[in-house]
This record gives structure tokens, C-alpha cells and sequence, in this order.
């Protein structure tokens, strides 16, 4: 039966190995098919920063990157401003974000996983950015105060979670009145096969935990989210999901049924500035 705790204790242990891997000098590529985004080639996670962006991070920052986006790119940071990454892994995020806000922002990153918060620590002391700091903790239970932070992050995390209105509510929550959230996520663009839903290993597979996107809006804006925009970056096809589903057991009918049934996108909203009289309507 898959519960809440029994997917977050999936998720821990598959990015703690992928974790330990990296820091053992294994590259991310090789972690296979059952984790989200294992970097190489892997069409979900490849390409995603610049060679700039690549060639100022640590090594080993890159190669743990397991993301679906860049939402440095998507994210507006400004000098001064206080950056929270939902999820942060490895740490290429915050200390991309870090360089943006510059020496009078934050950049926060928050993870639950031991391995990957002392992976990310290497990374910060090896890029020296002292504007960076990592928090243990669920993004279900945000440990930063109320209205403390001017942008939310995240890259391909959110989906992970089984309470996602809890999610979206703390991250609405720690955001100042007006500030913002530009996360990349997995959504579904359609219906599909309940059995995919009910699998832990394809919590952690970039499958059964997307939303599909008109009811992502509709949680958003029950959060209190307005000024919602989901865009599209990647649908993934037939050969993308396969091999998840594939190794959780799933048929060839199954594995047909997918394609074209999820995609990375990237997601913006904020929060409504205080006294504001906007709309929350999706």
C-alpha cells in the first residue's frame, strides 16, 4: 500500500544513494532508470544549463544535478533578494541563485536527505559562496518563518511529494506579500492509468506523482496563488517513461499509454501583495 511516509522514505533513499554515488565519484548518469533524472543523456535532465552556467559550478554540483529545468532561468532574482530552492539536492540551484542575488541577497537551500545536504556543503566550500546555506527539513514543513522569502524555486521536487497541498501552502506561507514562486516541475497532460499512481517505485520514477495541469492550477490557487502561468518545456514520449515503467513491472500497454502524457514545465505564480484585491481563479 503506498502511503505518504512509505513515498518519502522512497525518495530519501534513492537520492541518498544517488547522493553517495556522486561523491564517490559516479557520475549521476549511472544511477539508472528508477530515479528521476539522472543526468547524462537522460533525456529528462539533459541540457538544462548553459556551458557559462556549467563552467562556474563545481563538478560535482553538475553531476548531481537531477532536475527536469533550470528555474534560475525562469526565476526573475534580483540583487538583495532572499531565494529559498525547494529541494535543493545537490546544491547547483542555490549557488547559481546565490551569484544572482548577489553579496547583500540569500539563497537558501532546503533538502531532506543527509547525503545530499553533505554533498551540497562540498559544493558551497568548493565555490566559496557564502550567501548560501543549507537547511535539513520537508518541503511539506518549510523551517523558515512566515513572509521571509522574495522567490521560491524548485526543480522537479514538488512532484515528488504526496501532500501537495501542504507544499504549496508553506511555500505561499514563507513567501513575502508579493513575491514569487518559478519552479520547473513534471505534470500530466492527461488522464492515465490508475495503477501508475498507486507505485512507489514510480514516485521516484518522474511518473505516478505529477498533477495533471489543470488541477496543478487549481491547487495553486487554493493556496492563494494568483497570476498562474504554466509553459510547457518538454513532453516526454514513449521511450522517455519506458524504461520506469518497464522496471516497476508495468506492461507494453502500459508503457504505450504514456506517451505523450507528461512533460516538464515550467510553473510561475506569486502571491498577492498585501491589501491586494487580485483574483485567485486559475
Amino acid at each position: 500500500m503506498t502511503t505518504v511516509n512509505t513515498i518519502a522514505d522512497a525518495v530519501r533513499a534513492k537520492y541518498g544513494a544517488i547522493a553517495e554515488q556522486v561523491s564517490g565519484g559516479v557520475d549521476a548518469s549511472c544511477c539508472g532508470p528508477a530515479a528521476c533524472g539522472c543526468g547524462g543523456t537522460d533525456p529528462i535532465t539533459a541540457d538544462l544549463y548553459d556551458d557559462t552556467q556549467v563552467s562556474e559550478l563545481p563538478g560535482l554540483a553538475v553531476q548531481a544535478s537531477l532536475g527536469c529545468g533550470n528555474p534560475t532561468a525562469l526565476a526573475d532574482l534580483r540583487p538583495g533578494e532572499t531565494v529559498l530552492d525547494l529541494g535543493s539536492g545537490g546544491g547547483i540551484d542555490v549557488l547559481l541563485s546565490a551569484r544572482r542575488v548577489g553579496h547583500t541577497g540569500r539563497a537558501y537551500g532546503l533538502d531532506m536527505t543527509d547525503q545530499m545536504l553533505a554533498l551540497a556543503e562540498r559544493n558551497k566550500a568548493a565555490a566559496g559562496q557564502e550567501n548560501a546555506e543549507f537547511l535539513k527539513g520537508t518541503i511539506e514543513a518549510i523551517p523558515l518563518p512566515d513572509a521571509s522569502v522574495d522567490v521560491i524555486i524548485s526543480n522537479c521536487v514538488i512532484y515528488l511529494s504526496a501532500d501537495k497541498d501542504r507544499v504549496l501552502a508553506e511555500a505561499n506561507r514563507v513567501l513575502k506579500p508579493g513575491g514569487r514562486l518559478a519552479i520547473s516541475d513534471i505534470v500530466r497532460t492527461r488522464e492515465v492509468d490508475p495503477d501508475l499512481c498507486r507505485s512507489p517505485e514510480l514516485w521516484v520514477g518522474c511518473v505516478a506523482g505529477a498533477l495533471e495541469v489543470t488541477d496543478y492550477r487549481r491547487r495553486l490557487a487554493a493556496a492563494g496563488f494568483v497570476d498562474i502561468e504554466v509553459e510547457p518545456t518538454r513532453v516526454f514520449g514513449r521511450a522517455d517513461a519506458g524504461a520506469f515503467l518497464a522496471q516497476a513491472g508495468f506492461d507494453s500497454d502500459a508503457v504505450a499509454g504514456v506517451d505523450g502524457a507528461f512533460m516538464s514545465a515550467f510553473i510561475r505564480a506569486r502571491r498577492p501583495a498585501a491589501g491586494a484585491a487580485d483574483s485567485a481563479l486559475p
